[in-house]
């Protein structure tokens, strides 16, 4: 009993530990993205900068429906064998599908190049090949943000995602101070990025030594079950062995994906439309104003990638050794500090949000309003408050409930901005995002107290004995 009173305050405190060193390299990232975005306004012309932040959402929208969940599966699997004492981690399955993932997107890329040329890029070619090599080079970049989370390698995973943002900063920056000009110099820095992040590798694998397995607080379960091969707790070690099949990671992949798919939906979908209203122009000025809008909600949603990159693994730990307690109070504890957060950022947004808006992005189509500017900024913490019920939803291996209010919000989204409820485009994006993030909370909160937390040590040992008994 002291053992386990012991063991989950330091679990506890390896979680917070791992979420501050995680939020010191990812708040310098959120930085320097909004500034490579802010400099790229400064220095490109407004057709430019449209064509620059449409490659950049098309390439963040695949990066994340195609490379995040190998990512998430990858921590949640390794993670959840470590806590059991399992050793080895089998990385065979998760690279076949990050692998798939990659040749499906060059064949699509390869067979749409004149439409995406033509019609995303106006005939841009340097455009369209930094968002081919870009997004094929984050396939590595994700597949090692994975292995580094499950292990809990969290400051080498900051120091990749850090490298990643500066050096797509100074790509801009060389713009600006003169050394070298035009849009196709800015936007190589999305291509160059990802190989950079990845001189952080040499370094994991420089450390990495064999471990003796471990047994976590579910050991003496697992003993009891073993010894009689069967009952529930003898049930985990097999589904433990089955996690990374072919089978179970491709649909763990499959519903990730929708979710991935569903929040960059929330993210870019409004962009979209209103440029569809706009004559169809993907670079018009008013889905450029729209976009700088929703980068509001951009910059947050790294920071609290720290967060949500350390708590996965995190919660699959605790669930494999029935930490239902410390669990709960790990969500409970970051939605507080979210809350906090978005309530300081909607109060700054009524405050100073115009001025700071039109001072950083200066944008000749319109005025930015400080009551949608907080709308937006209140959405921003339900979206994170989502995250982070999601991610207990995924380390309760409920991928597919999760999906299902995932996918359910982004349709209502994308009904509620496409009926034009509001006659003004701007304000029906922020208050349709607004309402729908905070949809998607409610549905994420019922589904986290329905889920059953994991069984006890001593409940899984009572268990797998009356089992054996039978």
């Amino acid at each position: 009993m002291t053992e386990t009173v012991e063991r989950e305050p330091a679990a506890a405190e390896q979680f917070a530990s791992g979420a501050r060193i995680l939020s010191v390299g990812i708040a310098s990232t959120g930085i320097f993205t909004f500034a490579y975005l802010a400099v790229a306004s400064h220095v490109l012309d407004k057709s430019s900068y449209s064509r620059i932040s449409i490659c950049w959402a098309i390439m963040f929208v695949i990066l994340s429906v195609i490379y995040r969940p190998i990512e998430q599966l990858l921590s949640r699997t390794i993670a959840d064998r470590q806590a059991r004492g399992l050793s080895g981690h089998i990385l065979r399955v998760p690279a076949l599908i990050q692998g798939s993932f990659a040749v499906l997107f060059l064949i699509v890329a390869l067979i749409l190049r004149h439409t995406i040329e033509d019609h995303l890029f106006s005939g841009s070619g340097a455009l369209y090949w930094i968002l081919v090599v870009g997004v094929l080079a984050y396939a590595a970049s994700y597949f090692a943000r994975g292995w580094l989370a499950g292990n809990k390698r969290f400051a080498l995973y900051g120091a990749l995602v850090f490298l990643e943002s500066t050096s797509r900063f100074l790509m801009a920056l060389a713009v600006a101070v003169g050394i070298d000009s035009g849009q196709s110099a800015v936007g190589l820095g999305m291509a160059v990025a990802p190989f950079v992040s990845l001189c952080v590798i040499p370094f994991a694998f420089s450390r990495v030594r064999a471990r003796p397995a471990r047994p976590g607080r579910a050991g003496a379960g697992i003993e009891v079950a073993d010894a009689a091969r069967e009952g529930p707790v003898h049930g985990q070690l097999e589904q433990a062995a089955t996690d990374l099949s072919l089978r179970h990671g491709t649909g763990f992949a499959a519903a990730v994906v929708a979710i991935m798919f569903s929040e960059q939906t929330l993210m870019n979908a409004g962009v979209l439309i209103v440029a569809a209203g706009s004559g169809g122009s993907i670079t018009s000025g008013l889905a450029g104003f729209v976009f700088n809008v929703l980068l509001i909600v951009r910059a947050p949603l790294q920071l609290f990638q720290a967060i949500q990159t350390s708590i996965l693994p995190h919660l699959a730990g605790m669930e494999a050794t029935g930490s239902n307690q410390e669990f709960r109070r790990a969500i409970r504890l970051t939605i507080l500090v979210i809350a906090g957060f978005a309530a300081a950022v909607a109060i700054g947004l009524l405050a100073i949000g115009p001025f700071v808006m039109k001072t950083l992005l200066p944008d000749s189509y319109g005025t930015y309003g400080r009551w949608g500017l907080a709308l937006v900024g209140i959405g921003m913490g339900f979206h994170l408050v989502a995250g982070t019920l999601n991610q207990a939803l995924l380390a309760r291996n409920r991928a597919p409930f999760a999906a299902g209010a995932w996918l359910v919000a982004a349709a209502a989204f994308v009904a509620f901005v496409a009926s034009h409820t509001i006659a003004k485009e701007v304000t029906g994006v922020e208050v349709g995002y607004c309402g729908a993030t905070a949809l998607l909370a409610l549905m994420l909160a019922l589904l986290y107290r329905a889920a059953p937390g994991p069984a006890t040590p001593d409940q899984a040992s009572g268990q797998a004995a009356a089992a054996s008994l039978a």
